[in-house]
């Protein structure tokens, strides 16, 4: 429960509790937090087994853990993250970057030859341009009628 508190956090919840409550009436301060606390554990707890009674046989082993998302997928999934490892691995992104630069760039290294060999099948690679993206912008022949249609229906 207080898994994520660290010593300095405690030793200021310890100062702020006996400013508050005074160092004589502290101890039963912390009687009755205890108490409560324990209390509603022990209230958790039966309505656990309360649901798991009233489940069936069928769910015996139904963990309540297992409704947090996280803790279900890391038991279904075997810990292994869904493989995000062997991506991470296998991912250079200054690599990446790199070639992706020089595309833009216009400047052919031997490592972009992979990426533009990747990009020769896509529709935006011309086979005249040995399957690299032409990213300039040319200016589009425009007809002498650049209007568009008048609708009369529309007036």
């Amino acid at each position: 429960m207080f898994n994520d508190i660290g010593p300095m956090e405690l030793l200021t919840i310890i100062v702020i509790a006996v400013l508050v409550f005074g160092p004589d009436k502290l101890p039963k301060v912390i009687q009755d937090v205890t108490r409560t606390i324990r209390k509603i554990r022990e209230f958790s707890e039966s309505a656990k087994q309360d649901i798991r009674s009233e489940l069936g046989p069928e769910f015996k082993d139904f963990d309540f853990e297992d409704l947090n998302p996280k803790t279900l997928l890391r038991k279904q999934l075997g810990n292994d993250e869904l493989g995000l490892q062997e991506i991470r691995n296998g991912f250079d992104l200054k690599k990446e970057m790199a070639e992706l630069t020089d595309a833009v760039n216009g400047r052919d290294t031997g490592s972009s030859s992979s990426a533009s060999s990747s990009s020769s099948g896509s529709a935006a690679a011309t086979p005249s341009t040995g399957g690299k993206i032409d990213m300039t912008k040319k200016p589009e022949e425009s007809e002498k009628d650049d209007r568009p249609p008048f609708d009369f229906d529309a007036t």
